[in-house]
């Protein structure tokens, strides 16, 4: 069995030996611009994970997770053009360093480039992969209108924001899984269970995002804590505290919402106690526990050896004190 950083050295190499250098280079640029910027990935070795899982030769699966490692990357570098965010991972964004019209033409090629990776897959299971893929990706496209439409809304309720954030984030790692498995040999029934695993985690994984971007220590969480406050954005914890507000309460933080000028720091101190006020911070704990519990109940129905599990189980745990 491969372990989790193991795996993630063989996708660096794999991403560091792509061909692309390629003309013209506006296009092809940007993308190794994009592929280099670093993260965890964390898409393409779940994938690994779920093949090792069940089959010794994850070889065959390699190709298919540069494929959603590409894929994931063309949907940040669009997300970025849309939130006209300047930085990602502490460099640029695509646009920022070239321009709109370079970003957008370099992350569609980006998204043709990750179907030609699944391409490599055994003819007996390629359309399956592809129907996956294919759902995934559209599903991913409905996520992000439904946030886009968030931004104008004032009455976004807590059933339609975990919707979202399940179309947008959570998807994509419930795809890794299911399409590790199916690569890797696995059943249906084991199949439909890493997929629901992977959907648990990504919604427990958001939420922490949405946690840490409040109560996060700035040195831990690798960016600058209150954003999401600044911004008003509909986040679980913000939506959470309007469902639970009321009198004097529910206005004051309707008032810091629509309140044009502020102080940064001010608002941020204002909404927080807020929050701490309605115990937001433990409703959200809560939450998340049940995504990443719901995710280690699904696990043990899977059916290989515990220590096939092993992995996937750590990353699992590893994640869910994130928090704490």
């Amino acid at each position: 069995m491969y372990s989790f950083g193991s795996l993630q050295e063989i996708v660096n190499s794999e991403i560091n030996c792509l061909d692309l250098n390629k003309t013209p280079d506006e296009l092809y640029g940007p993308v190794r611009y994009a592929l280099s910027a670093g993260g965890k990935r964390i898409r393409p070795v779940l994938l690994l994970l779920a093949c090792n899982m069940f089959s010794e030769d994850i070889s065959k699966a390699i190709r298919p997770s540069l494929g959603l490692e590409i894929f994931h990357n063309f949907t940040l570098l669009h997300d970025d053009i849309m939130d006209n965010a300047s930085l990602r991972r502490n460099q640029p964004t695509v646009h920022t360093k070239y321009n709109t019209d370079i970003a957008l033409l370099s992350g569609d090629a980006m998204m043709i480039m990750a179907y030609s990776y699944f391409f490599d897959c055994e003819e007996n299971i390629l359309p399956e992969v592809l129907k996956t893929f294919n759902q995934t990706a559209l599903q991913i496209c409905e996520g992000q209108q439904y946030d886009m439409n968030f931004e104008s809304r004032d009455d976004v309720t807590i059933d339609e924001y975990l919707y979202m954030i399940e179309l947008k984030t959570s998807v994509l790692i419930g795809s890794a899984l299911k399409l590790g498995a199916i690569i890797g040999g696995a059943g249906d029934k084991d199949t439909q269970l890493l997929y629901d695993t992977g959907k648990n985690i990504g919604l427990g994984f958001q939420l922490q995002d949405d946690y840490l971007d409040v109560y996060g220590d700035v040195k831990v969480f690798g960016k600058s804590i209150g954003g999401d406050i600044v911004s008003n954005k509909k986040t679980y914890l913000l939506i959470k505290a309007l469902e639970l507000a009321k009198g004097k309460t529910y206005n004051h933080l309707t008032n810091m919402l629509k309140k044009d000028e502020f102080v940064p720091e001010e608002k941020i101190s204002a909404v927080r106690s807020v929050y701490d006020e309605l115990d937001i911070m433990d409703h959200t704990r809560e939450q998340i526990s049940e995504y990443f519990n719901s995710a280690l109940r699904l696990m043990e129905q899977i059916s290989v050896k515990e220590e096939r599990k092993d992995e996937l189980l750590k990353l699992i745990k590893k994640l869910l004190v994130r928090v704490y």
